[in-house]
Formats: C-alpha cells, structure tokens, sequence
C-alpha cells in the first residue's frame, strides 16, 4: 500500500509539474561559484573567474531590464584559461577584483612561459547601464614575457525568462558589426519591434578586433606592467562615450555612500555578526534601485531583479526601524501602479497591489504575463499594513495624505473582489492559465495541500493573510483618525475584530493545536502544520494563549532545525526539506515569525531563533543568508545545506539580521512622545553588546548601548540630538 500510495503521490506531482510554466530549472552543478553586481536596473552575473559564459551550471549574463546584454566574456591566455588565484568582491559589493596567474605556456612543445609568472588583475564594477572592467597584468619572472591576451564575447539577447527555461517558438533576428579599430556592436531586433544592442568599447585599441573577440599581443620586460579596460553598455544611443574608469569607479562608491547617509548604524560585541550585519546592509543598499517614485529594493538576484509588491513591502517593513526613507518610497512606487481596471491575463483588479514588474521582450509580448502583474493575495493588504507601520513610525502626515486614497481602493479590493464569496475571508484563484496557481508567499504549484497530500482546488483562503487584513484594517483605522475620519476608524475597527473572531472558528485546528494552512475553495481546511501559523503571530490576530501554543508547536523538532523554524513541520503529507516551500528554511519568514513571539512576550523562543539564523549566516558563504536553504537537522560540527537555486542576495533575506535584532530589542517608536522604548529586551548569549548610531525618530536622533548581564539588559544613552527619551519596558 506503501509503495502504491508513493506512486500515485510521484505521478500527480510529475503531471503538475509539467504544468507549471515559471518553474526554474537546475540541470547540473556550477562549474564555478557565481558573483554578482547590480546597479539601478542593471545587473550582472560572473562566475569566479570573471568570466561570463565560461563554464557550465550558472545564469551568466549582464542584464538590463529582464534582458541578457551579454552572454560571453571570456578571458584567455593563448588560448588557455588562465589560473584562479583569488575573488574577491569589496565589502560594499561595489566591485568584484580577481587574481590570476598564467598556466605552463608551450610552443611547439617547449614551455615559453612558465606557471605563475604573469599576475592578471580583473577588477569589475556596474555604473549607469554600463558593466566596466580594467585587465592589469604584470610581470613577475627574470626575463621578457611575449604572449596574447583574448576576450572572446558574444550575446543572445535572451529574455530573463528564456534564460530561466522557457521556450519560444520564434526569436527576433540578431547581428553584430564594428564601429571601428576599438568599437564593437551587437544587435537584436525583437518580435516587439524594439531594437536593443551591446556596445563594446575597447581601450586601448587592440591588436586585433573582430565582431566576437579583441586580441592584445604583449611583450612584457620584468616588472613591466600593462592594463587595458572594456566598457560594455545597454541600449546607449549612438554615440556614447562610456566615462573612464576610475573616474566611474569614484563616482559608483560616492554614489553608494550617499545612499546610506541617515541610516542607523549598528555595531556589536560580537565580530562574526558584524561581517553578517555590514554584508547585509551591503547587499540591500546595492538592491535598491532609484525610481521616479523613490528607492525601491528589487528582490534578488539573478531572477528577481525588478519590482515586486510583496517582497518590497516586507523588506521595507523589515528596515523600518532603520531607514523609514525606504517603506516611503516602496509605498509611493506600489500606489503608482495600483490596478485601476480589470485584466484577467494579468490577474488584474481595481485596488490590487502590484505582484511583479517585467521590461522584457516576452513581457511585452505577454508571452508571459508579468509586464504588469498582480496575481498576488498578500501584497494588497500588506501595502495598507506599511502604510500604517510606516506612519506610526514616523508621524509622516503629508505622505498619509497623498496614500489614503490607495488605501482606500486597496480595502475596497479586500472587501470586494478579494472576497469573491462574501464569506469574510480574502480568497484568491487565478484569472487565466498563465498566472501564478498559488498567490501566497508560498507560490509553488504544491504548496497548498490537505493533511493527505492532495493539492487544495478552488478558491483559496490563506492563513496569514487574513492576519495581514486583521492588522491592515487595525492601522487603517488609527490611520483615518489622524485624518479625522472617526466614524470610517470605527468601522474598519469593527470590522477588524470581526474578523478575528471568524477566523478563530474557521481555521483552530484543536487536534493539531495550531491554525490550518488555509480553507479550500469547499471551505474544508487545509489541516496542515506549517510556518504559516507563525505569521499569524506577527499580524496579532490571534488570543494570548493561543499564541503561546503556536509558538510551543513552532519550536519543537518537527519545525525547529537549530537553524531555523521550518515552512512546513517534519511529519507532514509534502514534507520534504530540500523543496521550495515544503520544508525548506526562509530567512524572511523567520524573521516575521521572531517579531510575533516579541509581541508576545516570548523572548526565550526569539533567542533560539535568532541564534539559529546567526549560525547559519556565520556558514555562509560572504555570511550572506540567502533566500532560503535546506531544513535539515542541525548536527554537530557540520553546517547548514543549500538549495541549489536560491537568489543571493535576495532583499527580505539581507534584511532579515535587522528584524531578529529589532525582536531582540523590543523596539517601539512613539512619534507623538517623542520616546524611543525597548519592551522587554533580551539579547541572544552571543551578543553582550549592541550599540545604535544615530536611531532617529522625527527630526530628533540618539545613539544608546544596550549590554547584557545574564537574561538581563542595561541602557545606556550615548549621545542625543532634539528631543528624544529612551526607556525599558518589561511587561508580560
């Protein structure tokens, strides 16, 4: 029966599967580790080396608005790869530097040039649309070095998604030519009819030039050194002139300090957290991009590197104790593309929030239906949840103004279309066959599943987001009394607590002592032990002692791995730890699971999570936590599994060392005090110190430490700015 009941569950997955049209494929292992740089709209890929297209198993590229502008750029050394040495990407990711040295050169079965006498230097940054990169090379041995230097470059202009697996029938028609002794172009004419090309900008000239590769012949005395620099740009218009390198250098790292000023600066008694904190910082503030509304952090990279409703807003909430700028800017961008009309191919609605934004080729084609795409449950009562965050946090009343008609339409949404039933719940289900089955967080095809496995159908109620409409509505109504709207307060209040109340009868699973997963579209719950109930706490739907029973569930083995908490708890009908959604770890879902146990009071469950996360970043690679990573059980000595696929950086993860921290501390804003209070603050053993720079609140500002004595913490205010109070609260 075993065996049959696996083979029915393999063959309905395998049909699913196949079925699912965004899926993002992993074939092989990475020959090379992959790099990455972003800058405003541009990013790009390179494996260890440097190179771009080199070797098997990674997205390579240099992206422009869901474009690939270059697919190949390899460099070679008489037609040999050169030798890794080291790669290095700065601490503020402004630039990856890679060190290389030359392999045995024969000719004609003699050596010519031996190992390890040429140090090659490739030091690579994005500026403005352009990838720049300067090749130094030196001689290290006793006598002249003659040799050839290649970079060998080619592109396909592949759209975002066709480098993520899909398949087109047809494709726009490319070609290639050069401007001159050190000027190449490539050129794509899409099916849109949109023309976009790759400039190469060679200095100095090369020795040779054709339309796919530059050839420097060198001869070297000892000691001697050579550079050369490549420019490579997205759709600049003829002409063009890429800026110097160095001089682009300094103006991309002034640029990237600018963007931090005013910025709460965090330091630590503890070293390992420190790389984790400023590594975090580095990766959000090179994801955010300046747009006409304000910076926006784009999601992650390779595959998310645009607008996303969802992801925006939780990572602005996540920094909003650091650097309100950015919810303001996420708000304002979000309520510029709120859904004014109805498009089922883009699962669109009057006063949803956007999901997804794309500039691609197929996007415009609606080959895929991402242009403008708002198949998401979750992002329109979140977008009213930070609205109302971001106003108690900063008393920001003239941006309130200018956002409370979006709100208004987001709740019209939420009490209209959203609830296509009238039952109360905010349900979702696609509009067309192209868009997103599952609208959660959760957005695998097999993430929404009844306690024996089978995929829940119909109109879909999830969990945490009525725990997102619960406090959407509780900060809209303290939101409409600052504009004077008190009998609008009462209602959206009413409705509120209504809400709870329906929601505890709907989804408390007494048997299994949490909330279900959601209600299927038959109204049957999806009886399913999985984070989703940690969410719930973070929203404060839910009563105290219910609450602490979710929690007691959440840290027991089944979902606590000494990493972190699990999506979905060991035991279950779909577990499986190396999923997607299934059983793997997520930073971000953590992160908001820690600030609900801080809401109530369990500062000992905040604690182990928190160390859980802090270990496993101290494993990672750059201490950079990625999106997610592999629910296994914690053993000795070893450290956590990665999932194959997961973007790194990716924003609400990089964020996610704020939020533990911001639990820890129990921080809470009160504009119209002017207080600063830390409830109940209790550090993790790791940590015995923590100082805040420059925490502001309003026009007034104040730098405290925060040490620890055992499961006790002192304050001690450093430094104010204005006028500003600052007090510990324990209560339980």
């Amino acid at each position: 029966m075993a065996i049959e009941a696996l083979s029915q569950t393999t063959i309905r997955e395998t049909d699913i599967v196949l079925e699912s049209p965004f899926y993002i494929p992993m074939t092989g292992p990475a020959a090379r580790p992959r790099r990455s740089l972003k800058h405003d709209n541009t990013f790009i890929v390179l494996d260890s080396h440097g190179d771009i297209g080199a070797s098997a198993g990674g997205p390579d590229g240099l992206f422009n608005t869901d474009t690939r502008y270059l697919a190949r750029l390899e460099l070679v050394l008489d037609e040999l790869q050169p030798l890794l040495l080291g790669s290095n990407l700065r601490d503020d990711n402004s630039a990856l530097t890679v060190d290389l040295t030359n392999p045995d050169v024969y000719r004609q079965g003699r050596i010519v040039l031996q190992r390890d006498m040429l140090h090659i230097v490739r030091t690579i940054f994005l500026w403005c649309g352009t990838a720049y990169q300067r090749i130094g090379v030196q001689n290290h041995g006793d006598r002249p070095a003659s040799f050839d230097m290649t970079l060998l470059f080619d592109n396909d202009f592949a759209d975002l998604f066709e480098v993520r697996g899909e398949k087109r029938p047809r494709r726009g028609v490319g070609s290639s030519k050069m401007l001159g002794p050190a000027h190449v172009l490539l050129e794509y004419r899409g099916l849109d009819d949109e023309a976009r090309a790759t400039a190469l900008h060679f200095d100095p000239r090369p020795t040779r030039l054709a339309v796919n590769s530059a050839t420097y012949h060198f001869d070297l005395a000892p000691q001697q050194v050579a550079s050369l620099f490549v420019a490579v740009s997205c759709n600049k218009p003829a002409g063009f002139s890429p800026a110097p390198f160095f001089r682009g250098l300094l103006a991309h790292r002034r640029e990237m300090r600018r963007s931090t000023l005013g910025a709460t600066c965090v330091e630590t008694s503890n070293d390992i957290f420190n790389e984790v904190l400023c590594q975090s910082m580095a990766d959000l503030n090179m994801l955010m991009t300046d747009t006409p509304q304000g910076r926006y952090p784009y999601a992650g990279i390779p595959w998310y590197s645009t607008t996303f409703g969802r992801d925006g807003i939780i990572t602005a909430l996540q920094m909003l104790w650091i650097d309100p700028r950015v919810a303001r800017g996420v708000l304002r961008r979000l309520a510029f593309y709120q859904a004014k009309s109805v498009d089922p191919l883009a699962d669109a609605e009057p006063g949803k929030i956007l999901h997804e934004m794309r500039g691609g080729e197929m996007a415009d084609l609606r080959e895929v239906p991402f242009a403008q795409y708002y198949g998401s449950v979750d992002a329109t009562p979140l977008f009213v949840l930070l609205a109302g965050l971001y106003v108690e946090r900063t008393g920001d009343d003239e941006t309130l103004a200018e956002l409370w008609p979006s709100m208004e339409a987001a709740l019209q949404w939420i009490d209209g279309p959203g609830d296509p039933d009238r039952d109360g719940f905010v349900e979702y289900r696609r509009a067309s066959e192209q868009g997103l089955a599952n609208q959660g967080w959760k957005d695998s095809y097999d993430a929404i599943f009844h306690a024996d496995g089978r995929l829940a159908e119909g109109y879909i109620a999830l969990a945490e987001v009525q725990g997102y409409v619960f406090a959407a509505k509780r900060l809209a109504a303290r939101c409409a009394l600052r504009l004077g709207l008190a009998q609008k307060a009462g209602q959206l209040a009413t409705e509120a607590q209504t809400l709870a109340a329906r929601f505890e009868e709907a989804f408390w699973c007494d048997d299994l002592g949490t909330y279900a997963l959601a209600l299927d579209g038959e109204k049957k719950p999806c009886r399913v032990r999985t984070s989703n109930a940690g969410q719930l706490l973070f929203t404060g739907i839910i009563r105290p002692e219910r609450a602490r029973m979710v929690a007691a569930d959440l840290m027991r083995p089944h979902f606590f791995t000494g990493w972190g908490i699990r999506t979905v708890a060991q035991g279950e009908a779909r577990y499986n730890p190396m999923s997607y959604h299934n059983g793997s770890i997520w930073p971000h879902d953590n992160a908001l699971i820690a600030l609900g146990l801080a809401r109530y009071g369990l500062k000992h469950s905040v604690e182990c999570v928190f160390k859980g996360l802090f270990d496993a970043a101290a494993y990672m690679d750059l201490r950079r936590l990625p999106e997610l990573f592999c629910g296994f059980r914690r053993e000795k000595e070893r450290g956590p599994t990665l999932y194959p696929v997961a973007c790194a950086p990716q924003a609400w993860a990089s964020a996610t060392p704020f939020t533990l921290l911001e639990a820890a501390l129990g921080l809470e804003f009160d504009v119209q005090r002017g207080e600063i209070r830390l409830r109940n603050p209790r550090l993790p053993a790791f940590l015995n110190e923590v100082v805040l720079r420059d925490l502001r609140l309003g026009p007034s500002s104040v730098d405290l430490r925060v040490s620890r004595h055992g499961e006790e913490v002192a304050l001690e205010v450093l430094r104010t700015r204005g006028q500003i109070q600052v007090s510990i609260v324990l209560a339980h």
